[in-house]
């Protein structure tokens, strides 16, 4: 009792109670379950200093990054491609904030190596692992920072990142995908920036 929701990564999981706290399980190489320690767990454990304020929290293949109450953004894991966004490639067994988001974020799906964060005023923007133009920003230079999604700064409802790609909702309710295409998950040509999927 007193969950709310449940993320699953790749080798771990991540709980938030109905406190607002986090908690998670499972491998922790590279602390990617943000108690401090590189230990595994085989119960649940808490992340350092989010035992409230939290209200939603995903799990990437080796990260996971939450949204607090105020609207800022907290990541921990691993941190090889700059997907934490804090500035630095260095690994954090405990939460850091990501540079420039402290507020005004709505949700923030994890990608494989990447994450991307939707704006209370429905932008997007994206930090980490920017093979094939995962990003969506027109280049594919790996950024430790958030850095906007081309054409998208406003009218976007939700987004989802997956291993290589990443796809947005907008308000009108078409779709927009940007990323690696080679299995066709784009719906259309591949591209470095969103582009508008054929039939929606």
């Amino acid at each position: 009792s007193g969950i709310i929701s449940v993320s699953t990564g790749y080798v771990h999981t991540c709980a938030i109670t109905s406190s607002g706290g986090v908690k998670c399980w499972g491998f922790n190489y590279d602390g990617l379950l943000g108690d401090g320690s590189d230990i595994s767990r085989y119960a649940p454990d808490d992340v350092v200093g989010l035992t409230s304020g939290v209200i939603s929290v995903s799990t990437g293949y080796m990260h996971t990054c939450a949204v607090t109450t105020s609207g800022g953004v907290k990541c921990w894991g691993d941190n090889h491609y700059g997907q934490l966004g804090d500035g630095t490639n260095t690994n954090r067994n405990a939460p850091v904030d990501v540079v420039g988001l402290t507020s005004g974020i709505a949700s923030v799906p994890s990608g494989a190596n990447h994450t991307c964060a939707v704006t209370t005023s429905g932008g997007v923007k994206c930090w980490g692992d920017n093979v094939q133009g995962k990003l969506g920003d027109g280049t594919n230079t790996n950024r430790n920072t958030p850095d906007d999604v081309v054409g998208l700064t406003s009218g976007i409802a939700s987004i989802s990142s997956g291993g290589g790609h990443t796809c947005a909702v907008t308000n009108s309710g078409g779709v927009k995908c940007w990323g690696d295409n080679l299995s066709g998950q784009l719906g259309i040509n591949p591209g470095w920036v969103p582009v508008n999927v054929i039939g929606f």
